[in-house]
């Protein structure tokens, strides 16, 4: 079996294991955040709202928390900036909690179980273009959360990482966080400038960080 067929293996095994919740709790969760549910729920925390919903985004590796729904609540309880500074910040600890636990936890299971050539193509392809594929996947559910693994797993460089992590979240916080509070008057302007935001940002940060190797 080839390394690239091995690691893909392992992707599909992160992948199945994120989105298992999904499928047993999905719609008993969307349930409890639909309409003002993640609004009034995120309020009856008092002060400590945005201690809440910062876990709620990290919780987001293991249930299937609605993150933009959460996100926005930020935006309509401390408005488009502090609320997005929030959504970033969860998105940020988000993935570094799934990026170290996979680095220090996953990886032996991983080698254990396919070898250290099913990790090898995936050192190969995050050391090339990781730093897209974090970005980006900030934006798409589960996909997110495999990425962030898949990082983790292959060892792809930290700070490669953590840039390509605050491209991708940083963008996203403050786009949903905005969508809460302007409600619907802008939301395809707002989501589409947002959207493309994580390409700008990684064309620029990427020679930087060529430059540190």
């Amino acid at each position: 079996m080839s390394a690239s067929v091995k690691f893909g293996l392992i992707l599909l095994g992160v992948a199945i294991f994120v989105a298992t919740p999904f499928f047993f709790f999905g719609e008993q969760i969307e349930q409890l955040f639909a309409g003002e549910g993640a609004l009034e729920r995120l309020r009856s925390n008092g002060n400590f709202a945005w201690l809440a919903a910062i876990g709620l985004l990290v919780s987001d590796l293991a249930l299937p928390v609605p993150t933009t729904a959460v996100m926005a609540a930020l935006g309509m309880i401390y408005g488009p900036v502090v609320g997005g500074v929030f959504a970033a910040i969860g998105s940020v600890v988000s993935g570094l909690v799934g990026y170290f636990l996979c680095r220090f936890m996953g990886r032996p299971v991983a080698i254990w179980l396919n070898g250290q050539q099913g990790l090898t193509k995936g050192e190969a392809v995050f050391g090339q273009a990781g730093g897209w594929f974090v970005a980006l996947s900030r934006w798409l559910p589960i996909i997110s959360e495999v990425v962030a693994c898949g990082a983790g797993l292959s060892k792809m460089r930290f700070t490669t990482f953590l840039a390509a992590l605050l491209c991708g979240s940083i963008p996203l916080g403050f786009a949903y966080a905005s969508l809460g509070h302007l409600g619907e008057d802008q939301p395809v302007l707002t989501l589409v400038a947002s959207a493309l935001l994580p390409f700008v940002l990684w064309f620029l940060v990427r020679p930087l960080l060529q430059r540190w190797k």
